[in-house]
């Protein structure tokens, strides 16, 4: 009995690490990922539930000009990001309400924070939103679609696909940077991955090794007390 404690308390501390160190890294280094790793990452994260085993998620993984393609269809686009329209599906609410609105201007300001960029200097936060469509300087860029005809419950199953390639992510050492901020450059992206019309385009990710050096890598986010969320029914 006491070994088998032991056993679960050591497994559920490896679980929790990978769990609690994902973050979203927003500086890589260029040490590339080989295809094997990638390939065993998703194909443990494929084992995510979906509503009768229906497996919704489709991916696409790029490196070197491939990847280069996507960057430079996105900033060449000249459609600045707050005017990039989100046609296929939208992420934020049109106007923010408590407590969300705090919880998302705190992760906006703490990041601009440890990279010195003022409240005001609005080119340099635009440069930073930019960094995204060099996926980081990662490595590894991922560009994630759905069939549209699939419904909400679907979407829900991709959420849990996409957390559990960033936990396998983990469990091998790389790290990863979810990015919605690809969904709305939809048209720029189709043709260079030939992504057919019936797919929409959710999300991209940054795969790699985190550059330890960059100052953006320093900021954590807080997450909110369970008191505030949970409800224990009587």
């Amino acid at each position: 009995m006491l070994e088998n404690r032991t056993k679960i308390t050591h497994d559920a501390a490896i679980v929790d690490e990978a769990i609690t160190s994902r973050r979203s890294v927003r500086a890589f280094l260029p040490d590339m990922v080989d295809d094997d790793t990638i390939r065993a990452i998703l194909a443990v994260a494929a084992r995510a539930p979906s509503g009768t085993n229906m497996q919704p998620w489709r991916v696409y993984v790029t490196k070197g000009e491939v990847k280069k393609r996507i960057t430079d269809a996105i900033l060449n686009s000249g459609i600045r990001a707050e005017k990039a329209e989100w046609d296929e599906y939208r992420y934020y609410p049109d106007q923010f309400f408590e407590p969300y609105l705090t919880r998302r201007r705190a992760n906006g300001f703490g990041l601009y924070s440890v990279l010195g960029i003022g409240r005001r200097e609005v080119d340099r936060m635009r440069a930073q939103h930019d960094r995204n469509f060099v996926f980081f300087d990662a490595p590894v860029g991922m560009i994630f679609t759905v069939d549209r005809r699939l419904n909400k419950g679907s979407w829900i199953d991709y959420g849990m696909f996409l957390q559990n390639i960033m936990v396998a992510a983990r469990g091998r050492g790389l790290h990863t940077c979810p990015q919605a901020a690809f969904a709305p450059y939809h048209k720029q992206i189709r043709p260079v991955l030939n992504i057919p019309d019936e797919e929409i385009v959710v999300c991209g990710m940054a795969l790699g090794h985190e550059d330890t050096s960059k100052p953006e890598n320093e900021f954590r986010t807080d997450r909110a007390p369970l008191e505030e969320w949970v409800t224990f029914a009587p």
